[in-house]
């Protein structure tokens, strides 16, 4: 399943695929970015008035070479070689997208994976597909029932709350128990 996510919106742009070499993977990405970059308002402020995170220096370490558009968007993925081709990345670079790579073995940062996840197990819950293009069309069915109502990925969200409250119950339940306690023994 070819997945791009939005974690501020949880929207997720998802193609089922019998395969994805590069010739599958890139038309459909360069379809789906192109989209979604018309989506984003016009910058309109030159480079030296933005913030820090949204200037091209800030991610490549120096000014670019070659004279850039604005950068428009941040996608994060993981270090398979399709992704390190030149041909995207510099289709990337042209249109303002500034690709982030996660570590080696480190995909389980990609919140696109966990997705996933979660809507392949969905889509397959109870269910024995009998054919390739049955499970695609269960899992653009289960895609576009999760962009029905998405669940936006949030830092600091429900479940950090619940490992806080947790904690603080661990510590002597009290809010007025103190934030470091350190035990000594003797």
């Amino acid at each position: 399943m070819l997945t791009l996510l939005r974690p501020a919106t949880g929207e997720v742009r998802a193609k089922g695929v019998t395969n994805a070499p590069n010739a599958v993977l890139h038309p459909w990405l360069r379809a789906e970015l192109t989209a979604v970059l018309a989506t984003l308002p016009p910058v309109t402020i030159p480079d030296a008035a933005r913030p820090p995170l949204a200037r091209w220096a800030t991610w490549l370490g120096h000014e670019p070479r070659d004279p850039l558009p604005p950068l428009r968007l941040l996608l994060i993925w993981d270090n398979l070689a399709g992704h390190l081709s030149w041909s995207i990345v510099r289709w990337l670079l042209q249109h303002g997208v500034m690709p982030l790579y996660t570590p080696l073995s480190g995909s389980w940062l990609n919140l696109a994976e966990a997705v996933q996840r979660i809507i392949a197990r969905r889509a397959l819950d109870g269910h024995h597909p009998q054919s390739q293009e049955e499970l695609i069309t269960w899992l653009d069915d289960t895609v576009a029932g999760w962009n029905a109502d998405p669940t936006p990925f949030v830092w600091h969200g429900k479940r950090y709350e619940r490992r806080q409250r947790a904690r603080q119950r661990r510590r002597g339940g009290s809010p007025a128990a103190p934030a470091d306690v350190r035990l000594f023994a003797a």
